[in-house]
């Protein structure tokens, strides 16, 4: 393990960096035992708790994978490439073709745990949409896996005054999406916001995303409006950070 005088680094840290130096430069591949606590004690003369932590490091970090009785292993999940501006572009949904298009490619995307419900929505959302009182909201939440990996969280809100008795408040929204559908009831999404920010996961969060411990959180808001400037629809999304690149490509 190379070390400077000024390196003031804790040891399993610069074993943890030199483990990722040697991952990254294809020394171990994808689904490739990562030397275990026995050879790195040996290795680099430290101490278990050392050692572990060093491959803890790893797995928080979501390039590493724990198998039980087997040892730490490089993940071989490939990070989905979520292209922001593409995939909200009209001539995706408007042609029938999910969002999601854009990001999985050839990858098997399953989504589950669907529901759909008519309830008031929190006041930040009704705030956002401009709902008032006992104003209600068609909220469908769903989690998404791509190649059996949970990768994401979604909860969209709708004003029901605006997708009553359309296929919005179904499980299967059809062809194109919730955005297609509300194309065809008049209003039609032209404009989108995304908020991004972090945080770590509450347990819940944890358990439905299969997460490593330690594996923070990308929360992006997204809210889409009319041409006339009308929010209609507003979706917070938790997406397992280890399992993202997000993907920003526009013009100056």
């Amino acid at each position: 393990m190379a070390k400077t005088d000024d390196d003031r680094r804790p040891k399993y840290q610069r074993i943890a960096d030199s483990l990722r130096e040697a991952i990254q430069s294809g020394d171990y591949g994808p689904g490739d035992r990562l030397p275990g606590e026995n050879d790195l004690m040996t290795t680099y003369d430290v101490a278990r708790m050392t050692a572990r932590q060093a491959l803890s490091v790893l797995r928080d970090e979501g390039v590493a994978e724990a198998r039980k009785g087997a040892g730490v292993f490089v993940r071989a999940f490939r990070p989905i490439r979520r292209r922001g501006i593409d995939r909200l572009a009209r001539d995706q949904w408007g042609n029938g073709r999910s969002v999601w298009s854009t990001d999985v490619e050839d990858r098997a995307l399953e989504v589950d745990r669907i529901t759909v419900s008519e309830e008031v929505p929190p006041e930040r959302v009704s705030a956002v949409m401009n709902l008032t009182g006992e104003d209600t909201a068609c909220v469908r939440r769903r989690r998404f896996a791509l190649d059996s990996k949970p990768v994401l969280l979604a909860t969209s809100y709708l004003p029901m005054s605006l997708v009553a008795g359309s296929r919005i408040t179904e499980e299967d929204t059809g062809p194109g999406g919730a955005y297609a559908r509300l194309t065809e009831l008049g209003h039609e999404p032209v404009h989108f916001r995304e908020e991004v920010r972090s945080r770590m996961p509450s347990q819940d969060e944890v358990a439905q995303l299969e997460m490593s411990s330690g594996t923070p959180v990308i929360l992006i808001c997204r809210t889409a409006f009319t041409d006339g400037g009308r929010a209609v629809e507003v979706n917070e999304m938790t997406l397992d950070a280890a399992s993202y690149v997000l993907e920003y490509d526009f013009d100056a």
